[in-house]
């Protein structure tokens, strides 16, 4: 077991708001587990899933008083009458694994990609498929991981 297994960590919970409920869902089953576990959290909205990589970078690179050792990515991209959906997706996918893998951060990442709005709820719900909970965890146990590591020095 770690040294460190009496810290807890601090989390950076990132929402687009561009689907005002979704992000809600998401939000709750986040909040929920972060708090289960005993991890501190700060929540930031941006206006799309585009913009959350962003964030995370700008939040991973400012000093702050206490910095954050994991994030919470959490939005909703439904598909549309264009490709627009694609590029959204597959880019806010892409930023998120580019800087899990580029700056070692560990990032649970929790935008849905769906096909109807009811898609959207019934994975965001936090009585349903719970995937804001589900990217909490990701997050939380990279964290752990990552702490496990830092340990074997």
């Amino acid at each position: 077991m770690s040294d460190h297994s009496h810290i807890q960590p601090h989390i950076m919970i990132i929402e687009a708001r561009f689907y005002t409920e979704i992000g809600e869902h998401l939000v709750k089953g986040a909040v929920e587990a972060l708090e289960e576990a005993g991890a501190s959290y700060e929540h930031f909205t941006v206006p799309g899933a585009l913009e959350i990589p962003v964030a995370i970078k700008l939040a991973s690179t400012r000093a702050t008083a206490r910095p954050f050792d994991a994030y919470v990515a959490l939005g909703c991209v439904i598909r549309g009458e264009t490709s627009h959906y694609d590029v959204v997706a597959g880019e806010s996918a892409r930023g998120l694994m580019d800087l899990a893998l580029r700056e070692s951060l560990c990032i649970g990442n929790g935008i849905l990609t769906c096909e109807t709005m009811g898609q959207a709820l019934e994975r965001a719900h936090p009585k349903k498929k719970n995937k804001g909970r589900a990217a909490a965890q990701a997050a939380l146990s990279l964290w752990m991981l990552g702490d496990q590591f830092r340990t074997r020095r």
